[in-house]
């Protein structure tokens, strides 16, 4: 059955769906926990998610041999849905790491400003519906 074309998309699927809860409970918790002042969930969210992306990824690329499967079930899916941020951070290590500063620069404040002008464009954009 590995072989089977949607697989993947099974494997994917099913860890997303994992991924996405566990990212509804940790901002419950931290929201009864630490309060509703501060985004303390998605801040702990963006952070574990990059800890646990760098390495499972790192074991799975440089350590272990790991079925493929695994990865698109733990770090596209499940990481993939509890935070795209550690994508983020990990892809851009990687540039570092490659010595493709420019490249690095442009994806690092290109994500944070476009973020942040994607957000105010969809902010006014649903204020003027």
């Amino acid at each position: 059955m590995k072989d089977h074309v949607l697989m993947p998309y099974l494997v994917i699927a099913l860890g997303g769906a994992l991924g996405a809860n566990v990212r509804y409970i940790v901002n419950l918790l931290a929201g009864r926990w630490l309060g509703a002042t501060f985004p303390y969930g998605t801040l702990g969210i963006n952070i574990t998610g990059s800890l646990v992306l760098g390495f499972f990824l790192t074991l799975a690329t440089e350590r272990l041999e790991i079925d493929p499967l695994w990865r698109l079930f733990f770090a596209t899916g499940f990481l993939g849905a509890y935070t795209t941020f550690s994508a983020y951070t990990y892809e851009s290590l990687l540039l570092l790491r490659e010595g493709a500063y420019v490249p690095a620069l442009a994806y690092l404040v290109g994500s944070v400003l476009g973020g942040l002008g994607g957000a105010a464009l969809g902010i006014a954009a649903a204020r003027s519906w």
